[in-house]
């Protein structure tokens, strides 16, 4: 059984130091099928992206939680794209990221709120994993969103698992090593 448990392997390797709960998160594919939230943590992890930075306070980020078993959790599973299905079933909770309105930050403020939960659901000992390869429209008609909700991306939430359970090429991808652009790529002027 490999189950990635050990929280040095998966550290970043940072130039600079970081938080630890950023410096520890990372996307896995491999969750426990068997693994529920309880109710105050999910809670705790939803509290912290309502209280993300907002342009003017405008708070346009909204959420679809989705527990699995859930007729809306297979709504989600269902319009995910590649091989996200073949991974994500396994995790506790699949949340829709919507971002409501039309003003032009909308979707930054809706990134800021879904960081905000990413980072306290590590806090929480809870992993999460990002994933824009989703059907957007189908979605969209699946929760009868309005016109002015965007489904944005879907968040994987849940504990981390056999990574054995994994596709072989999903495992290589489960284990290899982290990587990042060095800042001086991603930073245009520094002045």
């Amino acid at each position: 059984m490999t189950l990635i448990t050990d929280s040095h392997s998966r550290v970043a390797d940072t130039t600079s130091p970081i938080l630890p709960a950023l410096a520890e998160r990372w996307s896995p594919r491999g969750f426990d099928p068997t693994a529920v939230i309880d109710e105050d943590t999910l809670t705790t992890v939803l509290e912290a992206a309502r209280w993300a930075p907002s342009g003017n306070n405008n708070q346009p980020a909204r959420f679809i939680v989705a527990r699995r078993g859930s007729a809306s959790f297979t709504k989600i599973h269902q319009h995910l794209m590649g091989f996200n299905q073949a991974w994500a079933d396994k995790a506790s909770v699949l949340i829709l990221n919507i971002a409501e309105g039309d003003n032009p930050w909308a979707q930054y403020d809706l990134g800021q709120a879904v960081a905000h939960l990413t980072i306290q659901a590590q806090h929480e000992g809870l992993f999460t994993h990002q994933l824009g390869g989703i059907d957007r429209k189908g979605l969209a008609d699946a929760f009868n969103l309005k016109a002015s909700q965007a489904a944005v991306t879907v968040t994987v939430l849940g504990v981390l698992g056999d990574a054995e359970a994994l596709s072989p090429e999903l495992l290589q991808r489960e284990t290899a090593p982290r990587t990042r652009k060095p800042l001086t790529e991603v930073v245009l002027v520094n002045d």
